[in-house]
């Protein structure tokens, strides 16, 4: 799975690189993330327990194409942290959303399209978590973006489509805790187009 998102970010820089002549441009962003993951359950038998959003941070690199219906490929690096009573879930991924938008006005723009996840790292107060049941992942994200020449703003909301649990287990085995770890976030962003 490793070598697969390898190759769709090879792939992403080439094609972004060999055609950003040609086409509507190649850009940097960055910006801030408030975020929440799923429930925390402590044990088989215990209630979830709901995070509290905390805010995070992304930046990366698109590639825009088209004039009034636009194609908006990006790849992401995305920090998130879920506050939970026994500890903290801090999560480091790589997004690569996949974009199409319509320009209604001159400045204002609306889009939507599935974002593909890679997970890097994750841990729960001190913890490493290994086994998360999978690395790779699919959401939606849909926003509006307002663009004033170079500069562009938008603000989108992202959420994981399917279960991902991450279990964390003592030394010698028993579990002490899941928690999902499908995104629920607002994401807002500054780009610039090169």
């Amino acid at each position: 799975m490793k070598y697969l998102v390898l190759s769709l970010v090879a792939s992403f820089l080439f094609i972004g690189t060999a055609t950003a002549q040609t086409a509507s441009g190649f850009g940097f962003k960055g910006g801030l993330n408030y975020n929440a993951n799923g429930n925390y359950y402590e044990s088989a038998v215990s209630a979830a327990e709901k995070p509290d959003r905390n805010v995070g941070y992304h930046f990366g690199l698109f590639y825009k194409a088209g004039g009034k219906i636009f194609a908006k490929p990006e790849l992401v690096y995305t920090a998130t942290k879920s506050k939970y009573d026994t500890g903290d879930f801090k999560m480091q991924k790589i997004d690569a959303p996949l974009l199409v938008g319509v320009r209604i006005l001159k400045v204002l723009n609306v889009f939507a399209g599935p974002s593909l996840q890679y997970i890097i790292d994750s841990e729960f107060d001190g913890i490493n978590i290994d086994s998360i049941e999978n690395d790779f992942t699919v959401g939606l994200n849909f926003g509006v973006g307002f663009s004033l020449k170079k500069i562009g703003f938008d603000l989108r909301y992202e959420r994981g489509f399917n279960d991902n649990e991450a279990v964390f287990a003592t030394d010698n085995g028993l579990s002490i805790g899941r928690i999902d770890t499908r995104p629920d976030q607002l994401i807002l962003s500054i780009s610039l187009l090169l």
